[in-house]
């Protein structure tokens, strides 16, 4: 990171960090709230997809109206720089698992073992045992953390 170990300081890394997304975000023509909306959503695409592991929770549309008018708002090129970083530091948030997720995950590869296992034994699912369990126990573990998580989100709303 740098130079005899020292490396750079975190707040000078942090602005570089936003002056960047600032200056990505500036290069689109921003002219209603639908416009903005994007542009903020576009940056947070960009974080979740170039940065392997950790993703991070989308602002609110309520959030991104606020700084809207607050942005429109604002008078010279400084303010808006100001306002958009401010309401990134705020808003970029690491995404948590739920323990529905997490449970989840850890339950369904010895359960989808168990039912191949005991699928091989009843005639009409006999073909279960062409499947290599490679190929099985993934495939129902992804299965049933999407189904949990979508389940959740039907659930909660």
């Amino acid at each position: 990171m740098g130079f005899l170990g020292k490396g750079v300081p975190p707040t000078q890394m942090m602005n570089m960090v936003m002056g960047s997304l600032y200056k990505q975000f500036t290069q689109k023509a921003i002219n209603s709230f639908d416009d903005f909306h994007v542009a903020v959503l576009d940056i947070f695409n960009n974080f979740n997809s170039a940065l392997p592991g950790r993703h991070f929770d989308f602002p609110t549309p309520d959030q991104i109206k606020a700084c809207f008018a607050r942005w429109k708002e604002a008078k010279d090129e400084e303010e808006k720089k100001k306002l958009f970083i401010e309401f990134m530091s705020k808003s970029v948030k690491p995404s948590k698992l739920d323990d529905v997720t997490m449970i989840t995950g850890i339950v369904s590869p010895p359960a989808a073992m168990a039912a191949k296992r005991a699928g091989e034994n009843v005639p009409q699912l006999k073909l279960i045992k062409l499947i290599p369990d490679v190929i099985f126990v993934p495939t129902v573990t992804i299965l049933a953390i999407v189904s949990a998580k979508l389940s959740r989100r039907m659930y909660l709303k």
